[in-house]
């Protein structure tokens, strides 16, 4: 027997206390607790106090991966909130790890809690947790399958045989899918700021990464920039270890400017703003795509005006990068101009990168379950009010509603396949799904929300057949929910951007 000493702080908040009833199990890579009801003589979790309880288990539980907290009535009457503040477990081996929680706790509600970063604080520096972020961090995006190495990269067979299996070669790994690369030359030739009579580094450069034959991604090969020189190396991880480690935070800092300027702000922020405008001004209130639309343009245009005035103006945060708003805009204007409307589509996306078996990437994984139950939903809600493509054909408000999208989002670019307008009733359910995906799942992988994808305003729909289907989406969502989490348990860093209970109706912060 285990036993595991635990500290539970309750938030010195007003009414932060609760009379429910509380309960922990803790889950380690070697198995899980008891459900432990903490109840202690006396009341328990009163506002700035701190109980001490024992969980046990019948064997060690090994590494901790998470602590779950739920919570029960008390009393039948009504919702009793409980903010807990941090878990602290004393292991049996004297470890004490401390699991923050800052958030209230509700009644029937399952808090799962991890430890304080732990894992990115011991492994920062890994080779293997640097290729991780690329495929399960907040930019997922940029990666894709290297099926030629370019031409302005002179990776040679020789550079990375050591990092290789044996017996194999670069170019047959290249052949059979282990080789990926992220390519930041969307970003070269973009000015750095010059403060105080020094010019800022910026490196939009190229790394190269290998799946190893423990399916772990590993960066292989970095160059800085891309036009290759003397002064331009490329690093390998056998050089000196602070000269590989500065060479991976370079690229990592201008995959956070990307991920920041392109895959968070234009991506989701921007083109929702479009898709929001194009609903206000061209469909009416009775419209039911207004209906559908509605609940994922909430607080948009309140925030993206918000943002444009403090963190993208001259003296805003993020003017404290490398190239400032200004660079930041130019580098908006050429994703823009290469965006595709398979590039928005999370399947299509998929392919084009040639990520199909990677493995380890739950943000295909996940945003693939998520994008077939979305679609499934808007599916089941555009057949009950079109029932044939000529229905879609003559709804001239649809129709302007897509042009507007067409016009303003994507400039009327052509060459983008965005289309112009619909024909067809699958034409319709495929653009939707993108619109309602990209607002909820695709911004829930780069930030965070409060109003979950779902929560749909009962009284926006009268009849019983979209009530109907909206109750079936939430089930499905729920179902998900539930999956993710199971399969979370299991790993060393979970990935929960595109778990259902974390992913917001709209891009509304």
């Amino acid at each position: 027997m285990a036993e595991y000493k635990v500290e539970v702080t309750t938030g010195d908040k007003e009414n932060a206390g609760t009379f429910d009833y509380i309960y922990l199990t803790i889950f380690g890579c070697k198995g899980e607790s008891e459900r432990k009801e903490l109840d202690n003589s006396g009341i328990d979790f009163t506002a700035g106090k701190t109980g001490t309880y024992t969980v046990k288990s019948t064997e060690p539980l090994g590494d901790l991966l998470l602590v779950k907290v739920d919570k029960d009535p008390y009393f039948l009457r009504g919702e009793n909130q409980w903010f807990c503040t941090k878990i602290v477990v004393t292991t049996p081996e004297n470890d004490v790890i401390l699991f923050p929680c800052h958030r209230w706790v509700s009644r029937g509600e399952n808090v799962e809690l991890r430890p304080a970063k732990e894992h990115v604080q011991d492994h920062w520096m890994d080779d293997d947790f640097y290729g991780f972020q690329f495929l399960n961090a907040v930019n997922s995006n940029m990666i894709e399958r290297c099926t030629k190495l370019p031409s302005n990269f002179p990776v040679t067979e020789e550079m990375v045989k050591p990092f290789l299996k044996e017996g194999t070669t670069l170019q047959k790994e290249i052949e059979d899918g282990n080789i990926l690369i992220c390519n930041y030359k969307r970003m070269d030739g973009i000015p750095s700021k010059v403060e105080n009579g020094v010019t800022l580094p910026f490196t939009p450069g190229i790394c190269l990464f290998y799946v190893n034959p423990e399916k772990k991604l590993m960066p292989i090969a970095i160059q800085l920039y891309q036009k290759p020189s003397e002064t331009n190396p490329i690093f390998l991880p056998s050089d000196p270890k602070p000269d590989w480690l500065l060479a991976k935070m370079f690229l990592r800092n201008v995959d956070l400017v990307q991920h920041l300027a392109v895959f968070h702000h234009m991506e989701t922020h921007m083109l929702g703003e479009g898709f929001a405008m194009a609903t206000l001004r061209q469909l009416p209130s009775a419209h039911p795509l207004y209906k559908l639309l509605t609940p994922h343009c909430r607080n948009n245009l309140y925030v993206n005006t918000g943002g444009r005035q403090d963190l993208l103006a001259p003296d805003g945060p993020l003017n404290t990068n490398a190239i400032g708003p200004k660079g930041m805009y130019k580098i908006m204007a050429r994703a823009l101009s290469e965006t595709t409307y398979k590039t928005l589509c999370l399947p299509e996306n998929i392919v084009i990168r040639g990520l199909e078996k990677v493995p380890d990437f739950y943000y295909r994984d996940d945003g693939l379950k998520l994008w077939d139950i979305i679609n499934s939903f808007v599916k089941a809600m555009i057949e009950n009010y079109y029932p044939s493509d000529e229905h879609v054909r003559k709804d001239t408000e649809l129709q302007a509603w897509i042009n507007e999208i067409f016009t303003n989002a994507f400039l009327g670019n052509k060459e983008s396949g965005i289309p112009s307008r619909f024909n067809t009733v699958e034409e319709a359910i495929k653009f939707v799904t993108m619109v309602i995906f990209r607002v909820t799942g695709q911004h829930a992988t780069v930030n965070d929300g409060q109003v979950f994808i779902g929560d749909y305003p009962i009284q926006l729909f009268d009849e019983p057949a979209p009530k109907k289907i909206m109750e079936e989406f939430k089930a499905k969502l729920t179902e998900l929910s539930e999956a993710i989490t199971q399969r979370n348990v299991k790993l060393k860093v979970a990935y929960n951007y595109l778990n259902p209970a974390n992913v917001e109706n709209s891009v509304n912060k």
